[in-house]
Protein backbone atom coordinates (compact mmCIF):
# COMPACT_ATOMS: atom_id res chain seq x y z
CA UNK A 1 0.00 0.00 0.00
CA UNK A 2 2.70 2.88 1.14
CA UNK A 3 4.51 2.40 -2.70
CA UNK A 4 1.30 2.41 -4.50
CA UNK A 5 1.27 5.93 -2.42
CA UNK A 6 4.92 6.20 -2.34
CA UNK A 7 4.97 5.89 -6.70
CA UNK A 8 1.77 8.12 -7.19
CA UNK A 9 2.81 11.08 -5.23
CA UNK A 10 6.31 10.86 -7.05
CA UNK A 11 4.82 10.53 -10.52
CA UNK A 12 2.47 13.56 -9.67
CA UNK A 13 4.65 15.60 -7.91
CA UNK A 14 7.08 15.52 -10.50
CA UNK A 15 4.74 15.93 -13.33
CA UNK A 16 3.71 19.42 -12.17
CA UNK A 17 7.26 20.45 -11.52
CA UNK A 18 8.06 19.04 -15.42
CA UNK A 19 5.11 20.51 -16.79
CA UNK A 20 6.47 24.08 -15.63
CA UNK A 21 10.13 23.45 -17.13
CA UNK A 22 8.69 22.38 -20.06
CA UNK A 23 6.48 25.18 -20.19
CA UNK A 24 10.34 27.26 -19.64
CA UNK A 25 11.95 25.27 -22.49
CA UNK A 26 9.75 25.68 -25.07
CA UNK A 27 9.24 29.57 -24.43
CA UNK A 28 12.83 30.41 -24.92
CA UNK A 29 13.48 27.45 -27.56
CA UNK A 30 10.51 29.11 -29.51
CA UNK A 31 11.59 32.92 -29.35
CA UNK A 32 15.25 32.19 -29.17
CA UNK A 33 17.34 29.41 -30.16
CA UNK A 34 16.43 25.57 -29.78
CA UNK A 35 20.17 24.64 -29.53
CA UNK A 36 21.16 26.99 -26.75
CA UNK A 37 17.89 26.17 -24.75
CA UNK A 38 18.48 22.22 -25.42
CA UNK A 39 21.99 23.05 -24.03
CA UNK A 40 21.22 24.12 -20.95
CA UNK A 41 17.96 21.60 -20.24
CA UNK A 42 21.31 18.75 -20.73
CA UNK A 43 23.89 20.24 -17.85
CA UNK A 44 21.03 21.00 -15.42
CA UNK A 45 19.73 17.17 -16.20
CA UNK A 46 23.92 16.60 -15.06
CA UNK A 47 23.65 18.49 -12.48
CA UNK A 48 20.47 17.24 -10.95
CA UNK A 49 21.74 13.16 -11.75
CA UNK A 50 24.93 14.53 -9.78
CA UNK A 51 22.85 15.38 -6.86
CA UNK A 52 20.57 12.60 -6.14
CA UNK A 53 23.41 10.03 -6.98
CA UNK A 54 25.48 11.75 -4.23
CA UNK A 55 23.20 12.54 -1.06
CA UNK A 56 21.02 9.03 -1.68
CA UNK A 57 23.50 7.08 -0.12
CA UNK A 58 24.47 9.12 2.52
CA UNK A 59 20.84 9.29 2.96
CA UNK A 60 20.57 5.23 3.81
CA UNK A 61 23.44 6.13 6.94
CA UNK A 62 21.15 8.21 8.66
CA UNK A 63 18.67 6.17 11.45
CA UNK A 64 15.44 5.29 9.60
CA UNK A 65 13.19 7.00 13.22
CA UNK A 66 15.49 9.88 12.77
CA UNK A 67 15.36 10.16 9.31
CA UNK A 68 11.77 9.86 9.23
CA UNK A 69 11.14 12.72 11.59
CA UNK A 70 13.06 15.01 9.88
CA UNK A 71 11.55 13.76 6.51
CA UNK A 72 8.16 14.09 7.69
CA UNK A 73 8.89 17.50 8.96
CA UNK A 74 10.38 18.47 5.64
CA UNK A 75 7.25 17.26 3.78
CA UNK A 76 5.04 18.97 5.78
CA UNK A 77 6.45 22.06 5.32
CA UNK A 78 6.64 21.38 1.68
CA UNK A 79 3.19 19.85 1.50
CA UNK A 80 1.48 22.73 3.88
CA UNK A 81 2.49 25.17 1.42
CA UNK A 82 1.20 23.38 -1.51
CA UNK A 83 -2.28 22.81 -0.07
CA UNK A 84 -2.75 26.16 1.14
CA UNK A 85 -2.11 27.78 -2.42
CA UNK A 86 -4.12 25.18 -3.83
CA UNK A 87 -7.03 25.71 -0.95
CA UNK A 88 -6.58 29.47 -2.15
CA UNK A 89 -7.00 28.90 -5.95
CA UNK A 90 -9.94 25.88 -4.97
CA UNK A 91 -12.19 28.60 -3.03
CA UNK A 92 -11.81 31.56 -5.86
CA UNK A 93 -9.18 33.77 -3.68
CA UNK A 94 -6.42 33.28 -5.87
CA UNK A 95 -6.30 32.97 -9.98
CA UNK A 96 -5.60 29.67 -10.85
CA UNK A 97 -2.58 28.74 -12.60
CA UNK A 98 -2.41 29.20 -16.45
CA UNK A 99 0.44 27.31 -18.22
CA UNK A 100 -0.47 29.76 -21.52
CA UNK A 101 -0.11 32.59 -19.68
CA UNK A 102 3.05 31.66 -17.85
CA UNK A 103 4.42 30.88 -21.63
CA UNK A 104 3.15 34.11 -23.00
CA UNK A 105 5.19 36.07 -20.56
CA UNK A 106 8.25 33.96 -20.32
CA UNK A 107 8.17 34.33 -24.22
CA UNK A 108 7.28 38.39 -24.30
CA UNK A 109 10.75 38.70 -21.45
CA UNK A 110 13.09 36.59 -23.93
CA UNK A 111 11.90 38.64 -27.11
CA UNK A 112 12.78 41.83 -25.27
CA UNK A 113 15.91 40.42 -23.75
CA UNK A 114 19.66 41.51 -25.39
CA UNK A 115 21.41 39.07 -27.31
CA UNK A 116 24.61 38.04 -25.94
CA UNK A 117 26.75 34.89 -27.45
CA UNK A 118 29.26 32.70 -25.13
CA UNK A 119 30.78 29.92 -26.23
CA UNK A 120 28.69 29.70 -29.75
CA UNK A 121 25.13 29.92 -27.18
CA UNK A 122 22.60 32.05 -27.03
CA UNK A 123 23.62 32.90 -23.39
CA UNK A 124 19.70 34.47 -22.95
CA UNK A 125 18.01 31.21 -23.90
CA UNK A 126 21.03 28.58 -21.89
CA UNK A 127 20.38 30.66 -19.02
CA UNK A 128 16.91 30.62 -18.83
CA UNK A 129 16.46 26.66 -19.64
CA UNK A 130 19.06 25.67 -17.37
CA UNK A 131 17.60 27.92 -14.26
CA UNK A 132 13.69 26.89 -14.73
CA UNK A 133 14.77 22.91 -15.13
CA UNK A 134 17.22 23.45 -12.36
CA UNK A 135 15.24 24.88 -9.83
CA UNK A 136 12.50 23.13 -10.82
CA UNK A 137 14.24 19.53 -11.03
CA UNK A 138 15.40 20.59 -7.08
CA UNK A 139 12.30 19.84 -6.05
CA UNK A 140 11.76 16.66 -8.02
CA UNK A 141 14.92 15.21 -6.60
CA UNK A 142 13.98 16.50 -3.08
CA UNK A 143 11.02 14.53 -3.06
CA UNK A 144 12.58 11.20 -4.90
CA UNK A 145 14.87 11.78 -1.83
CA UNK A 146 12.90 12.49 0.89
CA UNK A 147 10.06 9.76 -0.10
CA UNK A 148 12.78 6.98 -1.17
CA UNK A 149 14.91 6.83 1.89
CA UNK A 150 12.55 7.50 3.84
CA UNK A 151 10.34 4.62 2.94
CA UNK A 152 13.62 2.52 1.94
CA UNK A 153 12.90 2.75 -1.86
CA UNK A 154 15.15 5.49 -3.68
CA UNK A 155 14.74 3.56 -6.73
CA UNK A 156 11.07 3.36 -6.93
CA UNK A 157 10.76 7.28 -6.55
CA UNK A 158 13.19 7.67 -8.82
CA UNK A 159 11.27 5.18 -11.36
CA UNK A 160 8.23 7.36 -10.62
CA UNK A 161 9.77 10.64 -11.37
CA UNK A 162 11.40 9.11 -14.86
CA UNK A 163 7.89 7.72 -15.71
CA UNK A 164 6.70 11.52 -15.32
CA UNK A 165 9.45 13.23 -17.33
CA UNK A 166 8.97 10.80 -20.54
CA UNK A 167 4.77 11.07 -20.54
CA UNK A 168 5.63 15.32 -20.37
CA UNK A 169 8.47 15.27 -22.67
CA UNK A 170 6.59 12.80 -25.27
CA UNK A 171 3.67 15.15 -24.48
CA UNK A 172 5.01 18.35 -25.28
CA UNK A 173 7.07 16.81 -28.67
CA UNK A 174 3.70 15.72 -29.65
CA UNK A 175 1.81 18.75 -28.35
CA UNK A 176 4.20 21.75 -29.56
CA UNK A 177 2.65 24.27 -27.05
CA UNK A 178 2.67 24.66 -23.22
CA UNK A 179 0.41 21.54 -22.04
CA UNK A 180 -2.61 23.66 -21.25
CA UNK A 181 -5.04 20.55 -20.98
CA UNK A 182 -3.19 19.14 -18.34
CA UNK A 183 -5.12 19.72 -14.84
CA UNK A 184 -2.55 21.70 -13.00
CA UNK A 185 -4.31 22.47 -10.37
CA UNK A 186 -5.93 19.71 -9.66
CA UNK A 187 -2.95 17.67 -9.71
CA UNK A 188 -0.87 20.61 -6.83
CA UNK A 189 -4.28 19.93 -4.77
CA UNK A 190 -3.21 16.19 -4.82
CA UNK A 191 0.41 16.43 -4.19
CA UNK A 192 -0.22 19.04 -1.22
CA UNK A 193 -2.32 15.94 0.23
CA UNK A 194 -0.11 13.85 -0.82
CA UNK A 195 2.95 15.23 0.70
CA UNK A 196 0.98 16.42 3.57
CA UNK A 197 -0.39 12.89 4.20
CA UNK A 198 3.52 11.35 4.19
CA UNK A 199 4.66 14.38 6.24
CA UNK A 200 1.84 13.93 9.27
CA UNK A 201 2.04 9.87 8.89
CA UNK A 202 6.20 9.94 9.00
CA UNK A 203 7.07 12.79 11.44
CA UNK A 204 4.35 10.74 13.92
CA UNK A 205 6.71 8.14 13.59
CA UNK A 206 9.94 9.27 14.10
CA UNK A 207 8.34 10.94 16.90
CA UNK A 208 7.80 7.40 18.17
CA UNK A 209 4.45 7.04 17.88
CA UNK A 210 2.64 3.96 16.71
CA UNK A 211 -0.10 4.36 13.72
CA UNK A 212 -2.78 1.61 14.44
CA UNK A 213 -2.23 -1.24 11.55
CA UNK A 214 1.06 0.62 10.75
CA UNK A 215 1.10 1.28 6.84
CA UNK A 216 -2.74 0.27 6.96
CA UNK A 217 -3.35 3.73 8.70
CA UNK A 218 -2.15 6.07 5.84
CA UNK A 219 -5.57 5.82 3.49
CA UNK A 220 -7.39 7.07 6.95
CA UNK A 221 -4.77 10.03 7.11
CA UNK A 222 -5.20 10.63 3.62
CA UNK A 223 -9.02 10.92 4.15
CA UNK A 224 -8.42 12.89 7.17
CA UNK A 225 -6.32 15.65 4.91
CA UNK A 226 -8.49 15.51 2.27
CA UNK A 227 -11.86 16.12 4.67
CA UNK A 228 -10.35 18.98 6.01
CA UNK A 229 -8.93 20.12 3.08
CA UNK A 230 -12.07 20.47 1.35
CA UNK A 231 -13.73 21.95 4.54
CA UNK A 232 -11.30 24.90 4.14
CA UNK A 233 -12.23 25.05 0.41
CA UNK A 234 -15.84 25.02 1.51
CA UNK A 235 -15.87 27.40 4.30
CA UNK A 236 -13.48 30.70 2.28
CA UNK A 237 -16.28 29.70 -0.46
CA UNK A 238 -18.96 30.68 1.37
CA UNK A 239 -16.68 33.87 3.01
CA UNK A 240 -15.75 35.27 0.12
CA UNK A 241 -19.31 37.41 -0.47
CA UNK A 242 -19.06 38.49 2.86
CA UNK A 243 -16.04 39.99 2.22
CA UNK A 244 -17.32 41.34 -0.90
Amino acid sequence: MTEVFLFLSAFLASAVEMVEALTIVLAVGVTRDWRSSLTGVGIAVVALAAIVAALGPALTLIPLNALRLVVGALLLVFGLQWLRKAILRASGYVALHDEELAFAREAEEARAAATERRAGLDWYAFTIAFKGVLLEGLEVAFIVLTFGSAQGSIPLAAVAAAVALVLVVVAGIAAKEPLTRVPENTLKFAVGVMLTTFGVFWAAEGAGAHWPGDEASLPVVLAFVVLVSFGFVAALRRQRPALA
